[in-house]
């Protein structure tokens, strides 16, 4: 297995090496260094950081027991309350006023000992897949993903191991994907949304996007579990996510899904995806070619959903301050208004075809996790509307969503990965996804598919060392 960042790092901290205001001075330096390019952080706490990094060199000086987190800088996604700062939601519409107390999975960081250096800037409202003004590490042309793209710059740029972000159609996956890092989507009521602001609850998702699938399983480990402020948070256990990485994937089968929303794609992504199964092949797994047609709804349902809720949560917004939403995201909301009820209905009908069909599939054909390209394309330029596949025009934001929105819509868990680059150097993301509430497993399999794989090694033109 490949070690994590963060758990070198704890090394380090532990051993004396390094020091937490060490690292979290680095960090703040490569924010000034690069977010003049990358716009990666929206709101940078600079004085807050550094004192809960004092904190943290004491409790470790001390000989107290400390997580893993313990020192470590992180970003926060700017849709997730922070005590004493605003929340802006990417939108000017947003007040600027300090919010009163964190969101559960900043307390819950706090708690695990991370020093939280800042916001990450978000698509506005966290509803796209652009989040301008941020720009993508590997080249500042291209969009950084979304609605997560601030965090996946960051941690791609190297300022920080790891940003929260939240997931409602991919957002946590396309921003890992075409900035060439990880991220994963916990199984929806794992992790608590509480003091976080909502695109659609139904299929909102908080969850880490890190430098490795280690990064990821270890804090996913500090944040999960039940919540009694969030009502849809599951009692089941959380279990030692780090524990599974090691394992290998011996005699797993593996569902490789490479049709319906899973094609067209580019021609590097298909070439990247099918080298991953090989490799997953060679490693002791079992592929197995599933189909499963019932996907090829997937974003007539996603947005049926999506709308309305929206467009619900936001009704003040619209209704008071409509010239200070982006005419893009506007009409989205707009339209959710207007959508009868019975079409809301439907797509959550269809929702629950889309679950059934894709849960039925792992019962049916025996499979640990499924497999597929994150994305059919890489990024985009920032300002590029469609990609075009063998003639086939289709919208960027579409494109991207209908290959992750499946397992939004069966709240089932799903990591992205790097895979691969294309021809012009991008990153290539692989997406795993397994049952409800075995992300060790997942991240099981994306660890050990880490740790042959080179691509993790990469760095972007825009890098600094953490």
């Amino acid at each position: 297995m490949r070690r994590g960042w963060i758990e070198q790092t704890a090394g380090r901290l532990r051993d004396g090496s390094t020091t937490s205001v060490t690292l979290t001075r680095n960090a703040l330096d490569g924010i000034e260094q690069v977010n003049d390019r990358l716009h990666a952080f929206c709101l940078v706490d600079a004085e807050g950081a550094l004192t809960a990094a004092e904190r943290a060199d004491a409790l470790l000086a001390s000989g107290r027991e400390a997580g893993l987190l313990t020192g470590i800088p992180i970003g926060i996604k700017d849709i997730i309350h922070m005590a004493g700062l605003p929340t802006r939601a990417g939108s000017p519409a947003y007040p600027g006023h300090p919010r009163p107390a964190d969101a559960t999975v900043v307390a819950r960081l706090r708690q695990a000992g991370a020093v939280l250096v800042g916001k990450t800037t978000t698509h506005e409202l966290a509803c796209g897949v652009y989040s301008a003004p941020a720009a993508n590490p590997w080249d500042i042309t291209r969009l950084p993903g979304g609605s997560s793209g601030g965090s996946g710059a960051a941690v791609a740029a190297g300022v920080v191991p790891m940003a929260l972000g939240s997931d409602t159609g991919g957002s946590i996956r396309i921003p890992s994907s075409v900035c060439g890092i990880a991220g994963l989507k916990p199984t929806y009521g794992r992790v608590s949304r509480a003091g976080v602001e909502a695109l659609a609850w139904s299929l909102d998702h908080i969850g880490p996007l890190a430098a490795t699938v280690a990064d990821c399983a270890v804090s996913l480990q500090a944040i999960a579990g039940h919540d009694s402020a969030d009502p849809s948070t599951s009692p089941k256990p959380v279990p030692d996510f780090a524990a599974f990485l090691d394992r290998g994937i011996e005699g797993m089968r593996i569902g490789v899904l490479d049709s319906g929303p899973y094609s067209p794609l580019q021609e590097g992504v298909a070439s990247a995806f099918g080298a991953a199964v090989q490799v997953l092949d060679s490693l002791g797994a079992e592929p197995v070619q599933v189909h499963i047609p019932e996907l090829d709804y997937t974003v007539e349902t996603e947005f049926a959903i999506v709308g309305p809720e929206a467009a619900a949560y936001h009704r003040r917004l619209l209704r008071e301050q409509p010239e200070r939403i982006s005419q893009g995201v506007r009409e989205l909301l707009t339209i959710g208004t207007v959508v009868p009820s019975s079409h809301y209905l439907a797509g959550l009908r269809a929702r629950r075809v889309i679950s059934d069909a894709l849960r039925s599939a792992f019962e049916r054909d025996n499979l640990s996790v499924m497999v597929t390209p994150t994305l059919p394309a890489t990024a985009a330029k920032a300002d590029q509307l469609v990609f075009e596949f063998d003639g086939m025009v289709e919208d960027v934001t579409i494109a991207y969503v209908r290959t992750t929105a499946p397992f939004n819509l069966s709240a089932q868990p799903a990591l992205s990965l790097p895979c691969g680059f294309d021809d012009e150097g991008l990153p290539i993301g692989l997406q795993i996804a397994g049952r409800p509430f075995e992300e060790a497993t997942v991240l099981q399999v994306g660890a050990t598919y880490e740790a042959v794989a080179p691509w993790v090694e990469h760095r972007p033109p825009i890098h600094i060392e953490m």
